[in-house]
């Protein structure tokens, strides 16, 4: 499988715009994946995903887009640019966005609750997309529009996953997202006693790590 990487915010925690960060940019977790078939991923949704929206649009020039968001966790630099992804507001665009099971709310609740009126000026309810959510729980394997992902727990509260994508099957170089995660054990994840080997064996023979 060929896959096209692009970065469009790779810091944490809160943006961090100016000149110490100009050679990476400044934006939260945001990374776009096009498949073989040019099928959109669209891994975390930190500030990033505002400037990836931008550049959809203008690319797209008003043909609908269409792609699956694979959120990694919900801490808020991984969702907080969300609101402000220009295509979820455009009728006939379709999103479907990934989160893990193992969260304390439901992906569906989560998002929706960032765009409370009390916080947000724009309901959810007044986009005009079509935004599905679909819950992963670790060691789930699935398969979306030309490729194949598979779920991995990783240690970091609020129940974190990692992500291998491959081509149908599970052929091809993988491409394997990571984002925040305690490579030491710790009894507060409950994890097993051979996580880190098991960790070992979702990233070998990855193309993209």
């Amino acid at each position: 499988m060929t896959l096209r990487v692009r970065f469009w915010g790779t810091r944490g925690s809160i943006p961090t715009p100016g000149a110490r960060t100009v050679r990476y940019g400044g934006n939260t977790p945001c990374t776009e994946v096009r498949t073989d078939e040019g099928w959109l991923i669209i891994l975390d949704a930190g500030t990033g995903i505002r400037e990836l929206g931008r550049d959809l649009l203008t690319r797209t020039n008003g043909a609908p887009i269409e792609g699956d968001i694979f959120l990694t966790h919900a801490h808020w630099d991984h969702i907080q640019g969300i609101p402000f992804f220009a295509p979820i507001f455009g009728r006939g665009n379709h999103f479907t966005i990934w989160g893990s099971e193992s969260l304390e709310k439901s992906v569906d609740q989560i998002v929706r609750d960032q765009m409370n009126p009390v916080v947000f000026p724009v309901t959810f309810e007044e986009l005009d997309a079509t935004i599905d959510f679909r819950s992963l729980a670790a060691g789930t394997r699935c398969e979306g529009t030309g490729y194949e992902v598979t779920a991995f727990a990783v240690q970091h509260p609020g129940g974190a996953l990692g992500y291998r994508f491959t081509e149908p099957g599970g052929r091809g170089g993988a491409l394997v997202y990571i984002s925040d995660n305690e490579l030491g054990a710790h009894p507060r994840y409950g994890s097993p006693g051979d996580w880190r080997e098991q960790l070992l064996e979702f990233v070998r023979g990855a193309r993209i790590l």
